[in-house]
């Protein structure tokens, strides 16, 4: 990922004189965006995509202190990058906002929510100081967008996309997409340039604009950004798509030490999130059970093991595509696969805290939970859809499903969920949360950290419950 330097007003101001663009006759503006990426207590990421060929600059100040503007180094938004830029703005200060505006080819370019303005900000410098803030996640997966010409006769598979304007009036802190981000249909299927496109016109989106510019934004993938539907590993564009989600989203990172895939980890809070890539190495579904079977593949299990046992959240969210405990599930599932169970033996055996599932793909909203013998409860939270087609009815085989939490199946109204993390360091809560597009809210299930802990084992004392090992200097 380039990053891309800032210079001080005065000299930027020369360079922009220096630097227009030559191309004459270029009208370039917004097509999509402001999205804001990923940020940390001293860093945060900006993406756009224009109309045409531009070169694209960000001014940034702290809020109210428009005359300590500083701008980024120029970046070309062209046929090469599918016209998208993404600002890395480094040595920012925590928990700040920033005020920002976009340029293009010289011009303050107006954005596509409105006005010219933006903020952005930083995550608060919380460890060791005080007690974790307070943030709201939400999430959702299934978003699909009309388009006549290319999609099958009858009624339209997407609903109103005015869902978008909902979660981003509640204002979340992080909008986590769940995978089928996108949904590429079969003119799309045998062509770069057509995947391409899909993704464009899936992100330019009105009623999406509001969302992208207001929540920061982290995303995994399943079957429909990735390929034909149930895809796997042999998708013969799998590099190819892997490229162009990697430049529509704007995660901190991608894969890990040459291992290619769109997992990866991120912290917000005191919570860390673990992104899954259910798709990247996945072998069939219906393959009998053998060393060759796998959703994540073995460096992407190795990776996921090793980093929650590395971790030292008191709430540790594992967002996949597919679902995750619902062995009963006559469609996809994490639980058709070995190395499911290899997981959740590893996170019984090491005495594990915290976890909790997040998944999309079903069509359908759900809470679904499993309690390994002598340990807590496992949740897979499934959040789905947000316009895409809904699963109702249910399949016979899962219409009583004895996993699922009592009173949280949505099935008859698009949908999105969201995490409420709050408390003071060491008695943290999660509430769980679901509002349908109209923003009448379904249901709650709230959990505390305390309850995501191993029982003591036998003989041992129990111990007072202590939430983030930050919080060490704060009293119990």
């Amino acid at each position: 990922m380039r990053k891309l330097l800032f210079v001080p007003m005065l000299a930027a101001a020369v360079l922009l004189a220096a630097s227009a663009n030559p191309r004459t006759g270029s009208k370039a503006a917004i097509r999509s965006g402001p999205m804001l990426g990923y940020a940390d207590l001293t860093e945060a990421s900006v993406w756009i995509q224009t109309t045409a060929d531009a070169d694209v600059r960000l001014s940034y100040w702290p809020e109210g202190k428009r005359a300590e503007s500083r701008t980024t180094a120029a970046s070309t938004a062209d046929e090469k990058s599918d016209h998208t830029a993404l600002f890395v703005i480094a040595g920012l200060e925590p928990g700040t906002r920033y005020g920002y505006e976009i340029l293009v080819d010289g011009a303050t370019a107006r954005l596509p929510a409105g006005g010219t303005t933006g903020t952005l900000n930083t995550q608060a410098f919380w460890q060791w100081r005080t007690n974790p803030p307070d943030f709201t996640v939400a999430i959702g997966s299934c978003y699909y967008a009309n388009e006549p010409k290319m999609d099958r006769p009858g009624t339209p598979y997407g609903s109103d996309p005015k869902i978008f304007r909902t979660i981003a009036a509640m204002k979340p802190d992080v909008m986590l997409w769940l995978g089928d981000n996108v949904y590429l249909r079969e003119p799309d299927f045998g062509s770069v340039a057509a995947i391409k496109r899909r993704y464009a016109l899936a992100r330019e989106e009105p009623a999406l604009q509001p969302l992208l510019g207001t929540a920061r934004h982290y995303a995994t993938w399943d079957d429909h950004d990735f390929g034909p539907n149930d895809s796997i590993w042999v998708n013969r564009f799998a590099t190819e798509s892997l490229e162009i989600f990697k430049r529509y989203w704007a995660n901190p990172t991608y894969g890990a030490r040459d291992i290619p895939g769109v997992f990866g980890q991120f912290s917000w809070g005191d919570v860390d999130f673990f992104l899954l890539d259910d798709r990247f190495y996945r072998t069939p579904e219906r393959l009998p059970e053998s060393p060759d079977k796998t959703m994540l593949g073995r460096e992407q299990l190795r990776w996921l093991r090793h980093s929650l046992y590395y971790s030292r959240a008191p709430f540790k969210v594992v967002v996949n595509g597919s679902q995750v405990l619902n062995s009963n599930s006559v469609n996809e599932s994490f639980a058709h696969y070995p190395d499911q169970k290899e997981l959740v033996d590893f996170i019984v055996r090491h005495r594990i805290r915290g976890v909790v599932f997040l998944s999309g793909d079903r069509h359908e909203t759900e809470l679904l939970r499993v309690t390994p013998l002598g340990f807590y409860t496992l949740y897979d939270f499934t959040s789905s859809p947000l316009t895409a087609g809904l699963t109702n009815p249910m399949p016979r085989e899962e219409e009583n499903n004895p996993l699922r939490v009592p009173g949280t199946l949505v099935n008859d109204m698009h949908n999105f969920g969201i995490l409420k993390f709050s408390g003071s360091c060491n008695e943290r809560t999660l509430a769980m949360q679901v509002y349908d597009r109209t923003g009448k809210h379904r249901w709650t299930h709230t959990v505390r950290g305390s309850d995501l802990v191993p029982p003591p084992a036998p003989g041992a004392t129990p111990t007072a419950y202590r939430g983030h090992s930050a919080c060490a200097s704060l009293r119990p």
